[in-house]
């Protein structure tokens, strides 16, 4: 889950991590009053969208009288803002961010991400603050610095030396201020259950202060029942609806490029699905996992989300019957074609406890556009086939 900067530095600000002043606003009269609390003489209109790259897209701008404020907010309220993380589709400015500006002596990158290689916390951070860190990687991975940090004993003194070190920072009170500011950025991180936090730019003011300009959050779903506070700053108008639909329903839907619908139980079979689905030429449409307990209902729901995209040419459903079986299924694909309009061909390979029976249950369905793949690969390329025809 993600959460919007001016929630990000709602928290930081309770870890003592430190922010500009900042008060968010829904409307452009909103946005006045807040710049004529804050005092100025230089504000930061900021929109507020779950996407990076703001500034490039025009979501940021600065602003030096009152009247500048009025006129970038009501630039930016209601805009569709496009960045290299929207994708071209955009994503509607409800909401801005009216933040105090600041003395900008340096700009630096600094995260706390998971690393699943090493299977711990990882600190990174770059002199290069302002830049996409995937630009800096890979064009100049020299200035990207990477510290690993083991749970077991948490953020240590030689960690913080090893940041400062890297960031080329000599000074001794400059030193001491970011290893303290790390040292409260993990513990936000674990704290709060934390996938990635990310200021770009963390910038040092003309004082040798370290203040975080911009703040990017995310956590673990699946911990948030045990995170309340977290939770409750869940933006659903910034989420794919389809991808909420589907959850109601126990789905894990993603939205792809392609044009073969994939419906399949487990996430690894689906990653091997969409893997196989692209080494016979095709293009997976989206990640659709079902779970262990495909039935009628839920089936009928995966064809209604996966047809909902136009690009949609096939629909290639990957059933592995463990706990379910395999007649079962095939009995609930059925039905679920009864429910659901499905206005293209479905290819369905079916392994597993009673597959030779499910096989036959669908042979004897008598659906003009329901296929039967003898085997992942069979399955994959006759999905393939027939999106080519459609």
């Amino acid at each position: 889950m993600n959460i919007h900067e001016y929630q990000a530095k709602q928290i930081f600000q309770k870890y003592g991590v430190p922010t500009p002043k900042g008060i968010i606003a829904h409307s452009v009269e909103e946005a006045v009053a807040n710049a004529e609390e804050l005092g100025g003489p230089v504000w930061v209109v900021k929109a507020q969208i779950h996407a990076g790259g703001r500034g490039l897209g025009g979501g940021v701008k600065l602003a030096k009288s009152i009247d500048e404020v009025k006129k970038y907010a009501d630039e930016i309220l209601g805009m569709t803002l496009v960045t290299h993380q929207t994708g071209p589709e955009g994503k509607l400015v409800q909401k801005i961010y009216i933040e105090d500006g600041a003395d900008i002596k340096d700009e630096l990158y600094l995260s706390v991400v998971l690393d699943r290689k090493t299977e711990m916390p990882l600190i990174m951070a770059s002199t290069e603050g302002g830049m996409d860190i995937e630009t800096v990687a890979e064009e100049t991975p020299e200035k990207i610095v990477t510290i690993p940090v083991d749970p077991a004993i948490g953020f240590q003194g030689f960690h913080g030396r090893e940041l400062a070190f890297g960031l080329g920072i000599t000074d001794k009170l400059e030193q001491r201020s970011i290893i303290k500011f790390a040292q409260k950025l993990y513990k936000l991180y674990m704290e709060n259950d934390a996938e990635m936090i990310e200021i770009n730019p963390l910038v040092k003011t003309g004082a040798g202060d370290f203040i975080a300009l911009d703040g990017k959050m995310g956590f673990d779903n699946s911990a948030l029942g045990r995170q309340p506070q977290i939770a409750e700053m869940r933006d659903l108008a910034e989420e794919d609806a389809d991808e909420l639909e589907a959850a109601k329903y126990g789905l894990s839907y993603v939205a792809l490029d392609g044009e073969i619908g994939c419906m399949v139980n487990g996430a690894g079979l689906a990653m091997g699905t969409m893997d196989t689905i692209n080494h016979m030429g095709g293009t997976p449409a989206n990640f659709l996992d079902v779970g262990g307990s495909a039935n009628a209902e839920t089936v009928a729901k995966g064809f209604e989300i996966i047809l909902k995209n136009p690009k949609v040419k096939a629909i290639f459903v990957n059933i592995f019957g463990g706990i379910v079986r395999c007649d079962r299924i095939a009995n609930g694909i059925i039905e679920a074609t009864k429910i659901t309009d499905v206005n293209v061909p479905v290819i369905v390979r079916l392994d597993g406890t009673n597959a030779p029976e499910a096989s036959e249950i669908l042979k004897n369905a008598n659906i003009a556009n329901l296929i039967v793949g003898d085997d992942l690969g069979d399955g994959a390329r006759k999905a393939v086939e027939a999106a080519a025809k459609a």
